[in-house]
């Protein structure tokens, strides 16, 4: 993503949140109003951008590439900083292969719409199409391709896998705990093909991803829903014929697109385009367009990755023991008036949850929490997402999944194969309960299944007393199923719909922080939400 460069400036700018008017009041959206600035504030805009701007070399940024570590917190505060901006006419977005999930997708998408309310543009460039892609470019105001481009919007997949024959081969024999009927992690390890329940979320999740794209294209086109599914079926690859049916604004290359630029901004021809990349626009503090925070501070704990107990100093994902020693700072703080949680897992280790959940149940007791989830926050995941006050989520965010998968590998078979032997001596009637030189004794599998059992009914219980419900109506949706943002919500699961923009109007009203003064975040952070993108 680059920025183009000018001295113009622009009308309205707001951003908006799906909502759900009837609880408004206690769940805001998190929209917010672009004013004219006044000529005082234009003046100290444009005095504080020329300090900023020569120091990035403007001039001399061509064309550049986003990292592999693409971050969506700093992607969407440049979308934000660059609408305020008077010197950024537009942005000019290059899009790569996604390598993230659809409620990331959606975040972003949000802010390109968002964006394009200041009255800039927004092109679309991109070499290769599908539905991730097309979901996110079609909300520019154009789309360019150039004559080689590899389009396949052929609809959308989603599969599962199964090891079960493939371990039977080698004579190992999983030994599995699963609780909750629709809890599937264990399936891959145990199954040779899918079972009911599996088919039956995956199906209902994959319709919902398949519904929300079909919905959003139309709006973004001007399409009915029947010509975008027909489109699909008809597996279009043609160039031509993407741009005959409006799929795309034109078939050019990126020097055509850039030389474009250049004439729609009267710049000559033997001149650069002025473009700032991604990169060097992220050192644009938000101050130097008026976008400062308040005195008011709202702490964000971003929470990525699988869930461990401990872990090394380079280990990734969310390590238990690090999180809780920044829950512990926040709440011991008094700078802090609210906390939000952005959560992006899909469980882990059910020890380390619950030790988070402990600590976010006590800062919870201090200050109100919000929960924000990205791409996913399920078992583990929403494990610590319930200890909040509230819990937010896209659309198509998968959550849920209450359930336990308790697991052991029965090596005695592949041991006899490769001639390995082991001798064991112990002491205790259970002391070789998870020994891999054996099955389970029947008194052996009696007391594993009780362990995993009472571990869901934990998890359980504690999820039915989060979210005000009965054990009873919990465990109708709980039983280790996946849902969706949208039907989590109308299950009680979540509370409302929407990004980081409406977790912070939501904290914010929590904390009685009126919802016109601005706040300043803190973001500690367990691991960035990465976007993995290219380009």
């Amino acid at each position: 993503m680059s920025m183009a460069s000018s001295n113009e400036n622009h009308g309205d700018f707001k951003s908006r949140l799906d909502i759900n008017k009837d609880d408004e009041d206690e769940y805001p959206s998190g929209e917010f109003e672009y004013k004219t600035p006044t000529a005082w504030k234009s003046f100290m805009v444009n005095l504080r951008m020329l300090l900023a701007y020569p120091w990035l070399k403007i001039n001399d940024q061509l064309k550049s590439r986003f990292s592999s570590g693409l971050s969506l917190p700093q992607l969407c505060e440049n979308l934000i900083k660059a609408a305020y901006d008077p010197h950024i006419s537009g942005v000019y977005l290059h899009i790569e292969t996604l390598k993230c999930g659809w409620g990331i997708t959606e975040e972003i998408r949000r802010h390109i719409l968002d964006f394009r309310k200041s009255g800039k543009f927004v092109i679309g460039y991109a070499p290769k199409w599908q539905e991730k892609e097309y979901y996110l470019g079609c909300a520019c105001d154009e789309l360019y391709a150039p004559p080689s481009a590899y389009f396949s919007l052929y609809g959308l997949t989603t599969q599962a896998i199964f090891f079960g024959g493939v371990l039977e081969k080698v004579g190992v024999q999983p030994q599995v705990q699963r609780i909750g009927k629709y809890k599937s992690y264990g399936d891959m390890l145990t199954r040779k093909n899918i079972s009911e329940e599996n088919r039956e979320v995956l199906t209902t999740v994959l319709d919902n991803i398949y519904g929300n794209w079909v919905d959003k294209v139309c709006q973004a086109k001007g399409k009915r829903k029947e010509e975008i599914e027909s489109f699909i079926n008809e597996g279009v690859y043609q160039i031509e014929k993407l741009k005959e049916d409006g799929w795309i604004t034109d078939i050019k290359y990126d020097d055509e697109v850039t030389s474009m630029l250049k004439t729609r901004l009267g710049i000559a021809e033997k001149k650069k385009l002025p473009l700032i990349d991604y990169k060097k626009y992220s050192r644009i503090k938000k101050w130097s367009v008026g976008l400062s925070g308040g005195k008011d501070r709202i702490a964000v704990i971003r929470a990525s990755g699988k869930i461990r107990r401990v872990g090394g100093s380079s280990s990734s994902g969310i390590i238990a023991e690090q999180f809780i020693k920044k829950i512990s700072k926040v709440r011991d703080s008094k700078r802090y008036k609210a906390v939000i949680i952005r959560i992006d897992s899909g469980g882990g280790d059910a020890l380390a949850s619950d030790l988070m959940w402990r600590e976010i149940k006590l800062l919870a007791e201090s200050k109100p929490v919000v929960a924000s989830m990205v791409d996913m926050a399920a078992s583990g995941g929403y494990y610590m997402a319930m200890a909040a006050h509230t819990i937010v989520a896209e659309n198509l965010t998968l959550t849920g999944s209450i359930g336990v998968v308790a697991a052991k590998y029965n090596k005695e078979k592949l041991y006899e194969k490769i001639g390995f032997n082991k001798e064991i001596i112990s002491k205790g009637r259970y002391a070789e309960l998870f020994s891999a030189d054996r099955s389970f004794r029947p008194e052996e599998e009696k007391l594993f299944a009780e362990c995993a059992q009472n571990f869901y009914k934990i998890f359980r219980d504690k999820a039915a007393s989060s979210r005000s419900m009965s054990v009873d109506k919990m465990e109708e949706i709980a039983q280790g199923r996946v849902w969706s943002g949208k039907d989590a919500v109308s299950r009680g699961l979540v509370d409302a719909i929407g990004g980081f923009s409406r977790a912070v109007a939501i904290a914010k009203n929590k904390a009685n922080i009126p919802h016109n003064k601005k706040v300043a975040n803190y973001a500690g952070r367990s691991r960035g939400e990465d976007i993995g993108s290219n380009g």
